[in-house]
């Protein structure tokens, strides 16, 4: 449930700002990227729809912004980009660096090889 843990206007300190990671924005770049992540999910087959599973996301993903905003949540958007180098370096260094090794998984190495196709994804999200 992506509402839980949202920042809000009753839940803000004194300076009236947080940061939230929207990290349900994945649920239209990644899972697209790697479909079994979609199918781990448990979704009744006729949800799954290709025509209509996406933009229902989309969807979703407006009118919870909306939803903030109609409660007093200002919501800025940031893009933080790394080039495909810049990625590769810190991976280099997950792996070369005894006190970054923590942040490594075989996820990294799935990740990079399916590259191309979330560069596609990223574009449409």
């Amino acid at each position: 449930m992506i509402s839980c843990g949202t920042p809000s206007a009753g839940c803000l300190n004194e300076a009236r700002s947080a940061i939230f990671n929207r990290s349900y924005y994945e649920e239209v770049l990644i899972v697209r990227v790697h479909p079994e992540i979609l199918r781990a999910e448990g979704l009744p087959h006729e949800l799954q729809d290709k025509e209509t599973i996406w933009r229902d996301r989309y969807r979703s993903i407006v009118n919870f912004e909306d939803h903030l905003h109609r409660n007093g949540t200002r919501v800025v958007k940031f893009f933080l980009h790394l080039s495909w180098e810049e990625q590769r370096q810190r991976f280099l260094k997950r792996i070369d660096q005894p006190s970054k090794n923590w942040k490594f998984s075989a996820d990294d190495i799935r990740s990079g090889a399916s590259g191309s196709n979330t560069r596609k994804r990223l574009k449409h999200a």
